[in-house]
């Protein structure tokens, strides 16, 4: 996630760079056949172009609603995550008199996730803190999140059997695995569910023709400045097409995708505090992106 403006500002303009030097060499092409050759086929009224550029900002208006929609709701259920893994570290010591190996599971969580479903390597941060005895109980599973939340459920079960706690203090450490589940699963549906192929594709094919198009209509005006006015106009939707797709998957690899290895480090430092281990410092942002 980019947390510098200005270093988010030079990375849109880099990742544009191209689509601007290829509009650029366009719009020239279209003035010199227009005023040169004076191919008067390329004299394009003005008013259905203008028509057409407001209906395609309407639809990638609402595409890039639906893409923040999907980052912003994987960034409130990884904060749920963050929250739960707190309050199960506090449980974990307050109500079972502390067993160190849940809390290392615990903290080993996240990574497992952050792996689950970005497809990184996360397998060393997951091997450093998880329970030797518990990696092998898990070992072979498909959904390895699921596989520690389960042998995290399973040490809060026999540490209440051994210590005679009451059912209802038992229940409540519980929901708060529910709780983690149920935001594993939310995070799951929105990588298992892109944006349907009308928000994600169509939009760049809209913006890709409205591009050609527009200097067509713009020529018989501008002259020969329509190379600056017709690519910087083009530009504007291409770059709103490319933040859309940029929001549509929080969980690639990618400076747009959330920092869930910054989220990830945060849990595991206050979980391993808990239990008086020294963790890692903190993720910093390198080069004003933050992963």
């Amino acid at each position: 996630m980019i947390v510098n403006k200005r270093i988010g500002l030079s990375v849109l303009l880099r990742e544009s760079m191209w689509t601007l030097l290829v509009l650029g060499a366009w719009d020239f092409l279209v003035v010199i056949l227009f005023q040169v050759f004076h191919q008067e086929w390329m004299e394009q009224p003005a008013l259905p172009i203008s028509l057409i550029g407001s209906a395609i900002a309407l639809f990638m208006g609402v595409r890039n609603n639906s893409a923040y929609a999907r980052w912003w709701e994987g960034r409130a259920l990884w904060g749920s995550i963050t929250n739960n893994s707190r309050s199960l570290g506090r449980q974990v010591g307050t109500i079972l008199g502390g067993r160190p190996d849940l809390v290392l599971a615990m903290a080993a969580y996240p990574h497992a996730l952050r792996q689950a479903l970005g497809s990184v390597d996360a397998s060393e941060d997951v091997n450093r803190l998880l329970p030797q005895d518990m990696a092998a109980r898990i070992k072979g599973w498909r959904n390895q999140p699921n596989g520690i939340l389960f042998q995290i459920g399973l040490g809060v079960t026999e540490e209440s059997t051994k210590l005679g706690i009451d059912g209802a203090l038992h229940g409540q450490i519980d929901r708060i695995l529910s709780d983690l589940a149920n935001a594993q699963g939310g995070l799951e549906r929105i990588r298992n569910t892109p944006l349907p192929v009308q928000f994600s594709a169509v939009p760049k094919v809209l913006a890709n023709v409205f591009c050609i198009v527009l200097p067509l209509s713009t020529v018989q005006t501008l002259g020969w400045i329509t190379p600056l006015g017709s690519s910087l106009v083009g530009l504007l939707f291409v770059v709103l097409d490319k933040i859309g797709a940029d929001l549509e998957d929080p969980f690639i690899d990618s400076v747009h995708a959330l920092p869930m290895e910054a989220m990830a480090r945060t849990i595991e430092i206050d979980l391993l505090q808990s239990i008086r281990e020294t963790p890692k410092p903190p993720l910093a942002p390198a080069g004003g992106v933050l992963r």
